[in-house]
């Protein structure tokens, strides 16, 4: 990928939490929870039961590994444990050299319903459960999956910092949160990560995204990589792919990595071969002309949908 005077490159790695230093291109294993009956659109997929086809699963899982990828992300609600259990048959004993980031606070009725439970004792039990299947006694990461709008915040946070204080995790972080949110929940315990929906058109957090970078806390862009119109063969995204010798997606996973040192997406895949080219992303340097280019073409797409 080509490089010069002009160009910007990012720093590789991020240090989650003060403490757990990983790369700046992680894996989202959600992709992996659908068996042989997942509909054609990724947005509708129920995420509902173990993959059908599970030695590809592993395999891909083991090669992100490979790849140098900083952060596995699953969920306890990703088939209804199957993805966590499918993560730890791949990687158990994990090397150490990627972190291992869960999420718990979503109940799952049937394969359309993703319903907020934020109940302290059910976060606990959760946890609990994400631990056996994940064959750890601490989870590097833990993640509130939606804020139950039902419960306090204080009591959802608490049962997470009760969690941390016994020794059973290792770092707190919240997904699809307003800075509002995350500033309540870093008074009531230290946060090390947020996992919203963010993208090169999808920007409607953009304030935690800076919020973040201010105070040090990883920013874990879920659905990074949302290719449309904008992406097009004669579109700006394509243009800079061709100026830096990169693919359109890689060129989006750039872009991410250049808006903030703290971001660290998450692109998930069951190819092995869409995943080398995510990781390579880290790669890809663009001048500041070609960022502000990406981001003005990226609004506009926003816009216009």
């Amino acid at each position: 990928m080509t490089n010069n005077a002009n160009t910007t490159a990012v720093t590789t790695t991020f240090t989650l939490g003060g403490d757990l230093e990983v790369r700046r291109i992680g894996y989202g294993a959600m992709r992996l929870a659908d068996g042989p009956d997942k509909p054609a659109e990724a947005w509708a997929a129920p995420i509902w039961t173990a993959p059908a086809d599970r030695a590809a699963a592993l395999a891909v899982l083991r090669r992100a590994v490979e790849l140098g990828v900083g952060i596995v992300d699953t969920a306890d609600a990703y088939a209804l444990g199957a993805n966590e259990e499918l993560v730890a048959e791949a990687l158990h004993p994990y090397s150490g050299e990627v972190a291992i980031a869960t999420k718990i606070g979503v109940v799952r009725p049937s394969p359309a319903e993703w319903i907020p439970l934020g109940n302290p004792a059910y976060l606990r039990q959760q946890a609990e459960l994400s631990l056996r299947r994940l064959r750890v006694e601490r989870i590097d990461l833990l993640q509130l999956h939606r804020i139950d709008p039902n419960v306090p915040l204080a009591d959802q946070i608490g049962a997470l910092r009760q969690l941390r204080e016994e020794g059973k995790v290792r770092h707190i972080g919240l997904s699809e949160v307003t800075v509002e949110q995350l500033r309540e929940a870093s008074e009531i315990t230290p946060i090390a990560a947020v996992q919203n929906m963010y993208n090169l058109v999808t920007r409607q957090h953009d304030e935690v995204v800076d919020y973040a970078a201010e105070h040090g806390i990883a920013f874990l862009p879920f659905f990074p990589i949302a290719m449309g119109g904008h992406a097009g063969q004669d579109s700006p995204v394509a243009a800079v792919a061709r100026e830096v010798g990169a693919t359109s997606s890689q060129t989006a996973l750039a872009w991410l990595l250049h808006r903030s040192p703290t971001v660290i997406p998450i692109p998930g895949t069951t190819s092995v071969g869409h995943l080398e080219e995510n990781v390579a992303a880290l790669e890809v340097s663009l001048s500041r002309e070609q960022f502000e280019r990406l981001s003005a073409a990226g609004l506009e797409a926003g816009q216009e949908g």
